[in-house]
């Protein structure tokens, strides 16, 4: 009997001990948060926050929790943690090449070569050793000339039906379209759908010439109003673009000190790789019939032209798993993956590429999983790139805290960067700064948190150091 008292004290004790460290720790996130508020850049502004017991899930403190707010990239955890549980870390993508029509005697194809697309983001990728553009054109050259094509009387083909060609997401601005961080979505795509610029900076307040593009941009005509402006002034060029323009405008300035590789969205990333295999081609000695341009599916369906004829298989590539996609996601803030992987959640969790209808299937899948509200994750994209976006802190750190006991989770942990030695997902954009991560405290509690400012005022500098002072209270 007295051992079953002893017990019963202990655990009361250890109860008595949780209940006053939860008091403690609320006192002292609360007291912080009014001083993270109340310093002035939030006079006209708004944050929330939401922190969670990573063992029990239980909320430690939160303020604002239930409000939707912009995300900016901490967005991409939700899409992250969406796709490793729906899709599963060792998902990939297919990526075909075929030839339609005869090889005759001669090893002349009377007939097409095709590259059929299912949206994979990492085609052509500098990121993967067995994805890259090198890789892919001499691999891919290599499958024709082994099936005995010596010539081609056809087109190349680049088919990126898949997801109705090129698009650009609702609610992107006009001004992001053109750079490679505004790059659209493709069935197929290419190189992350970007292409590099140096420019060749001269003298201040004149014309700043392009010195070299990184890959040959064919049929596009760049129109470049970018000025030269002093050192220090760094990188302000701003590129117009959209899908399938064949004209890209450069505006805005290039300091003279400036030593950067600047990069921009390509308008119809399957046409481009449709030429670079034509160009790849010819080089290894295939002839390709010269009145047959580089043409994509997309291109030809606008025009009343299906592929038709049966489709011969020369060459199957898959994509580097998800967990690979996943971090290179996170940690690069690539938002092209988002997008991807959004319509590729659709597609497979209900038979849905668009993205509205992605989203949407996203949002339903955390309510029956977690009883997430709907209306607390109101997603326009996979990225987090539109400023449309409304998420509350709430829902994001319940989602990040269903990651922990994932199998997959190690792989979605490894993507996270590090901020202030914190493992957390930042996000930017105008007027709106975020973190979401989990942190271990030095008596030994775990947390998993997120914290969204909106319509801050001063520096974005000055805003994220005082996020990270108010974050140092997890530590």
């Amino acid at each position: 009997m007295k051992k079953k008292w002893c017990a019963l004290f202990l655990g009361a004790s250890l109860l008595a001990g949780i209940s006053v460290k939860a008091q403690d720790n609320k006192q002292l996130f609360t007291n912080a948060f009014q001083k993270f508020v109340n310093a002035g850049s939030l006079t006209n502004g708004i944050a929330a926050v939401t922190i969670m017991d990573s063992k029990t899930g239980q909320v430690v403190y939160e303020n604002n929790g239930n409000l939707g707010l912009p995300t900016a990239s901490t967005l991409k955890v939700i899409t992250s943690i969406t796709a490793l549980d729906i899709l599963g870390p060792s998902y990939t993508y297919k990526t075909q090449l075929y030839y339609t029509g005869e090889i005759d005697s001669l090893g002349i194809l009377q007939g097409d070569i095709i590259i059929q697309g299912s949206g994979d983001p990492t085609l052509g990728s500098s990121r993967y050793p067995e994805s890259n553009e090198e890789t892919l054109l001499n691999k891919w050259s290599y499958h024709i000339k082994n099936a005995g094509i010596t010539a081609i009387n056809g087109r190349i083909i680049g088919d990126d039906l898949f997801l109705n060609g090129m698009n650009m997401l609702n609610g992107w601005n006009w001004a992001d379209m053109g750079n490679y961080y505004g790059a659209g979505i493709s069935g197929l795509n290419w190189r992350e759908n970007k292409i590099g610029i140096r420019f060749k900076p001269g003298t201040i307040g004149q014309a700043t010439p392009i010195d070299y593009y990184t890959a040959n941009l064919h049929g596009i005509h760049v129109i470049n109003e970018v000025t030269t402006a002093g050192n220090g002034t760094g990188d302000n060029v701003t590129a117009y673009s959209a899908p399938y323009s064949d004209v890209i405008y450069l505006r805005g300035t290039h300091g003279k000190d400036l030593d950067k590789t600047i990069e921009i969205s390509v308008p119809d990333p399957a046409l481009d790789l449709a030429q670079q295999l034509y160009s790849a081609l010819q080089k290894q000695g295939v002839q390709v019939d010269s009145l047959c341009i580089p043409t994509t599916g997309k291109l030809l369906l606008n025009q009343g032209i299906k592929i038709q004829g049966a489709k011969t298989l020369l060459n199957s590539h898959q994509s580097p798993p998800l967990r690979d996609i996943v971090y290179w996601f996170n940690q690069k803030s690539i938002n092209l993956y988002g997008e991807a992987l959004l319509k590729t959640i659709g597609l497979i969790a209900g038979n849905k590429t668009n993205s509205d209808e992605a989203a949407r299937l996203l949002a339903k899948y955390w309510e029956q999983k977690l009883k997430v509200p709907t209306s607390a994750i109101v997603m326009i994209d996979g990225s987090g790139l539109s400023p449309q976006n409304r998420v509350s802190t709430l829902a994001m750190t319940k989602i990040m805290h269903y990651a922990l006991n994932r199998p997959w989770f190690g792989d979605f942990a490894k993507s996270l960067p590090t901020y202030n030695n914190m493992s957390m997902k930042s996000g930017t954009i105008g007027g709106t700064l975020g973190y979401t991560g989990y942190q271990k405290s030095k008596s030994g509690q775990e947390f998993t948190f997120s914290l969204l400012v909106n319509n801050y005022t001063g520096t974005a500098t000055a805003m994220r150091q005082a996020m990270f002072t108010f974050l140092d209270n997890l530590k």
